[in-house]
């Protein structure tokens, strides 16, 4: 009986040769899908970086103080947090590309308008509804990448993703650099209409396939003590980016820094921060997203003690490089924790994009706009010190209970598939 062994074989082969070929398709799908996310958070993160290095001249002409620029600063974030619900429910109810869609094209009618704007009230408005209209965006894509991820590689494309998020912040301070010089409603028109290419590109990509979930879904989530534990890992560095973006370009401006100084100190920080994400994103895979945040608790607690102390320019410049460095570390390990735990739920990954909006725009609009108004009233120690004694706290809780909280497991689950397959429809 040779022939069914023969046959045996054959068809083992097919079954490989298939498995192969789906493989290498999903592979595919999710490299245009990360390119595609890629610069989506690129452009979001470039044009909320671009205020930094401008945020002296508004302090100045517009008589704003440290406060003033707290508030402008704070602007993008709260309006980030005012999105994050309504952008999960909609990439709940349409799905991610429509979400990602709505997101791009209010993202950069805002940035024309931000450019536009010569009051305090206009710009701090024009923030507002730049920051709202990323919660989108960011919903959108990231869970858009996500959902096709295989859950091995997942911590590696958030870590990707997120290092293209770092690179906007790496140019944004350079094209408020350019803004300073060229003319802000001229740079800001022109980049705002350029990024209305990416809605052609995201409406030209098959989208996923999609069912309705329940928001009750995202309302019992928001009720597990590890999903907020995680949640914590992302609030945490959105506190410390928050005001080390308001206080130092302030400080570096009193300092002697001129606005493209201060874009290129904020420019090497960034840099430095996207190679850091890549590599996160596969320690996270590798060995689970705890390791990296216990290292972050303690690079960062030590930069925020030591970020008051310089009266010298260059040795101010590089303690943001380094914080960049610090602060950045918990992003990524800090995301992959909390989209493993709510897909461990069954939550659908618009709510888990939805979550990350949840986590970051409350502590980047309390770091902002506290720390502004905490230093002004007092001097620029106290919210590093608090911020440094905060980060001592957490890594003595996490040191303590990180067991008993269920956060001991790596990125790596034992399912290897996507979550959620691409298809061809729109």
């Amino acid at each position: 009986m040779p022939a069914f062994p023969a046959a045996g074989n054959a068809s083992a082969a097919r079954t490989v040769t298939t498995k192969i070929l789906i493989a290498d398709r999903q592979s595919s799908v999710v490299r245009k899908l990360l390119f595609l996310t890629g610069a989506v958070v690129f452009v979001d993160t470039l044009f909320f970086a671009a205020l930094t290095p401008l945020l002296p001249h508004y302090a100045h002409t517009l008589g704003l103080g440290k406060t003033g620029a707290g508030v402008l600063s704070a602007a993008y974030p709260a309006g980030a947090f005012l999105g994050a619900i309504p952008s999960g429910l909609v990439a709940g109810r349409l799905g991610v590309k429509p979400t990602t869609i709505i997101g791009l094209t209010l993202v950069g009618t805002c940035t024309i308008l931000f450019g536009l704007a010569d009051q305090p009230w206009q710009l701090v408005l024009a923030r507002f509804a730049q920051g709202l209209a990323s919660a989108f965006s960011w919903t959108g894509a990231i869970g858009w990448l996500v959902a096709s991820a295989p859950a091995g590689r997942r911590g590696q494309l958030i870590g990707d993703a997120f290092a293209a998020a770092v690179a906007g912040a790496l140019f944004g301070p350079v094209i408020g650099g350019i803004a300073s010089v060229a003319g802000i409603g001229w740079t800001f028109g022109a980049v705002g209409l350029a990024s209305f290419g990416l809605v052609a590109w995201a409406a030209l990509t098959p989208g996923e396939r999609h069912e309705p979930q329940s928001p009750a879904h995202l309302v019992r989530a928001l009720g597990d003590r590890r999903i907020l534990v995680a949640g914590w890992f992302v609030v945490l560095p959105a506190l410390l980016f928050g005001v080390v973006g308001v206080l130092a370009p302030l400080r570096l401006s009193h300092l002697g820094f001129s606005a493209v100084a201060i874009g290129a100190v904020f420019l090497c920080s960034a840099g430095f921060e996207t190679v850091n994400n890549i590599v996160l994103g596969r320690i996270s895979d590798r060995y689970g997203p705890l390791r990296p945040i216990f290292a972050g608790l303690v690079a960062s607690t030590v930069v925020a003690v030591l970020l008051p102390l310089p009266d010298n320019p260059y040795l101010l410049a590089a303690l943001v490089v380094a914080a960049g460095v610090a602060f950045g570390t918990f992003f990524t390990p800090g995301m992959t924790l909390l989209s493993n735990l709510a897909e461990a739920r069954g939550l659908q990954i618009g709510y888990v994009s939805a979550l990350v909006n949840l986590a970051w725009a409350p502590g980047q609009t309390l770091g902002a706009a506290g720390g502004g108004v905490l230093a002004h009233a007092t001097r620029d120690a106290v919210p590093y010190l608090a911020l440094a004694a905060i980060c001592a706290l957490t890594l003595l809780v996490l040191w303590r209970s990180h067991a008993s909280i269920g956060l001991t497991t790596p990125s790596v689950t034992e399912s290897d598939s996507s979550s959620s397959p691409i298809t061809g429809d729109a």
